[in-house]
């Protein structure tokens, strides 16, 4: 809900699905310019999910993690890492600044040429 917030005030269209099956079945209804990704959600993970995103549609994906991020090779796996290499282009490791949620917005949508001002902001599903 908090990031359905922050991106309405920056004049974005929000989307939010309760889980990946959800969101995958709001892709297949209609067409969006970004998905925000949970890596973990209830009922289908984000690697699934965005496994199957990447095989239906060419969106920039921004994946999201609240998980620790290891210091260490044998800390244990990084799963925003693992993310960038399954196709999201960028990743927010939660708790994040909404400045900085919203800055990776903005250059997501702007590297898919799309127009992220405030006037013309795109349709975004939040997946979590």
């Amino acid at each position: 809900m908090t990031l359905r917030l922050l991106l309405e005030a920056a004049c974005h269209n929000v989307v939010t699905a309760s889980d990946g099956r959800r969101g995958l079945d709001l892709l297949n209804a209609e067409a969006f310019d970004l998905l925000i990704l949970d890596i973990f959600m209830p009922g289908m993970d984000g690697f699934e999910t965005l496994r199957l995103v990447r095989q239906k549609a060419s969106l920039p994906i921004i994946a999201i993690s609240g998980r620790p991020i290891p210091s260490g090779l044998d800390d244990g796996l990084d799963f925003l890492v693992m993310a960038r290499k399954l196709g999201a282009i960028r990743s927010l490791h939660k708790p994040f600044r909404p400045s900085v949620l919203l800055a990776t917005v903005a250059a997501c949508l702007e590297a898919a040429n799309r127009p992220s001002s405030q006037d013309t902001a795109g349709k975004i599903s939040s997946g979590h």
